[in-house]
């Protein structure tokens, strides 16, 4: 890690690998509160290098964040007494080791409710909110937010270059990728960009293949995967390949095949047994409706519902050593958090 500011010890009375074994195993939610003790102290914990320091030795934490309607307060306990408005959306946080939820603070800009159809991704321990449709003109947007876990805070960066919805978006060692998606004219798009966070720039990278508009984006080791999507001419058809691109040397290729499901991948694209992409909704009928499903290694969480309109539901999966064998355990949600799930991404912390 970079040299730490003052020459004071990080905690009086002990040597300072031994102090920094002690604050790697704070838990992030005491991150905001211990970088207030000191000038050192919130050097270390704000550097990137103290996150990478907590990963490498096991003391982060892997959650799933979703972006989710918020109950309409004309429901209660699920049951409606008035007509439906158009809802609202707002970040939630699952634990999936303690089964808890929480609730991430409110984008400043959007503080009555996220934009629709944003899209989230994280990294180093930071979360980014990308696009979307503004929820009072239903105008697309380029608003880029970054949420810090640290400090609890928000903060507004360079806009993405250009106007686009339903876009294939993920993240990796401090940069986010996005690729596909549709223009304001909905013409399906194969150009794509990679936005680095520290610097706050995006770069454009070489297109892909083909247009790939609705498509899902996940990373695979070190690799981009675009999957599905359609082009401008062939709305609705999804189509079964995928754009891969090589994060290290930026070039794509194509894989025929890779979407076995002729149905839309957003939120739902998972890597089986074989490293084949799949959708757990084929296994549990509880979710097969609105399925959002967040890969986190060890487990898989899913969300969704048996029936539309039905209350939604959460399921983990404990992966055994073989893969993805084991049984969905359903998860009890306070009513809070039953609202419907529009996207999702694993967080680190």
């Amino acid at each position: 890690m970079d040299p730490i500011p003052e020459s004071t010890e990080l905690i009086p009375g002990l040597p300072d690998e031994i102090a920094l074994e002690c604050l790697t195993r704070l838990h992030y939610e005491s991150h905001s509160l211990a970088a207030d003790v000191c000038r050192r102290w919130r050097h270390l914990i704000h550097d990137k290098q103290f996150y990478y320091h907590r990963k490498n030795n096991g003391f982060t934490r892997k959650a799933v964040c979703f972006v989710q309607s918020l109950p309409d307060p004309g429901r209660v306990d699920g049951k409606p007494e008035k007509p439906l408005k158009q809802p609202k959306y707002s970040l939630s946080m699952f634990d999936p080791v303690t089964k808890t939820f929480d609730v991430i603070d409110p984008v400043f800009k959007y503080t009555s409710g996220l934009p629709l159809f944003c899209q989230v991704a994280s990294t180093e321990g930071k979360l980014i909110l990308m696009g979307g449709w503004d929820p009072a003109s239903f105008e697309p947007l380029r608003d880029v937010f970054v949420y810090e876990f640290t400090t609890r805070r928000w903060t507004q960066r360079a806009d993405m270059p250009s106007t686009r919805s339903f876009f294939a978006a993920s993240a990796c060692n401090g940069n986010v990728y996005v690729a596909g998606g549709h223009d304001e004219s909905k013409n399906a798009l194969k150009s794509a960009w990679v936005y680095c966070i520290s610097n706050d720039e995006w770069t454009e990278l070489t297109q892909m293949s083909e247009e790939r508009d609705e498509c899902e984006g996940v990373v695979i080791g070190s690799e981009f995967w675009v999957v599905s999507g359609y082009g401008t001419d062939t709305q609705g058809r999804f189509k079964d390949s995928a754009d891969v691109l090589d994060i290290k040397t930026k070039i794509w290729r194509r894989v025929d095949g890779a979407w076995g499901v002729s149905r839309c991948p957003r939120s739902c694209v998972l890597v089986g047994q074989n490293g084949n992409l799949t959708t757990r909704d084929d296994y549990e009928p509880a979710v097969q409706v609105g399925t959002c499903g967040v890969d986190l290694g060890d487990r898989v969480v899913v969300n969704g519902s048996g029936d539309q309109g039905a209350p939604q539901a959460v399921y983990v999966l404990e992966k055994s050593k073989q893969g993805q064998n084991g049984k969905f355990t359903k998860v009890d949600i306070p009513y809070e958090f039953c609202g419907f799930v529009q996207s999702g991404c694993l967080v680190e912390v």
